[in-house]
């Protein structure tokens, strides 16, 4: 259902789920931020909010763009992604906060980001998260921040010509730290594997340039990050 977030500066927009008592049992439930990919808060990222709750955690999706919508939003999001700090950064906490107040909540509360979403989980991994589930995200800036991270199942394809070497350089990164971690590299899978992204006539061409839904991966990192998650926030 569509929905607002009590943000820093009066309210953004939002997309939340809830799970269904008969099928995930009575609540309270964990929490789940999904943060979308640079195209914004699509029926894409509704139906994985859905699956989210379907699995038994509220689920909250951020329109990182409320303020005016992608053409207007986007340069400033990635400008707080590659900062490592600005609004978007408070967005995703807001949404955060919003679960952990909420009745039917746990407060236990995990992020899930995709693309540039992925970016976001990765970097919010040490801000009060209780796991992170990051989908082909770019590994921070300053590696730092991954200081004192919560535990991370990360899932990349080794097609993506956008993040060659990240999935072994952030398993070495989170190793080195000690953090719990499950980090995969689907070797048939390129970009936005998990993302059922309608692309009409451009299909065939994102798929050249290693861009493309996989129902293979998507589904084997849907049942990593359910089990990672069960362990840690449940």
């Amino acid at each position: 259902m569509q929905t607002t977030i009590q943000a820093t500066d009066g309210t953004i927009d939002g997309y939340l789920s809830l799970p269904v008592p008969e099928i995930s049992g009575a609540g309270p439930w964990p929490g789940v931020v999904v943060v979308h990919d640079a195209i914004g808060l699509t029926q894409d990222a509704r139906n994985i909010a859905d699956r989210f709750a379907t699995a038994g955690f509220v689920t909250l999706v951020p329109d990182l763009y409320s303020r005016g919508g992608m053409f207007r939003c986007v340069r400033s999001v990635f400008g707080a992604l590659a900062a490592g700090k600005g609004q978007a950064f408070e967005d995703i906490d807001a949404a955060r906060r919003t679960l952990v107040e909420r009745a039917d909540c746990t407060a236990r509360v995990g992020v899930v980001g995709f693309c540039m979403g992925g970016g976001f989980a990765l970097a919010m991994a040490s801000r009060e998260f209780d796991a992170s589930a990051p989908y082909y995200g770019q590994l921070p800036n300053d590696l730092s921040v991954l200081d004192g991270a919560c535990p991370v199942v990360a899932s990349y394809g080794r097609k993506d010509p956008s993040l060659k070497g990240a999935a072994a350089k952030l398993e070495r990164e989170l190793s080195a730290r000690g953090v719990p971690h499950d980090v995969k590299e689907y070797p048939d899978a390129g970009h936005s594997f998990a993302n059922e992204l309608r692309l009409g006539p451009f299909t065939r061409l994102a798929k050249f340039a290693g861009v493309g839904y996989d129902h293979e991966a998507s589904e084997d990192a849907w049942r990593r990050v359910l089990a990672f998650f069960a362990e840690h926030l449940r």
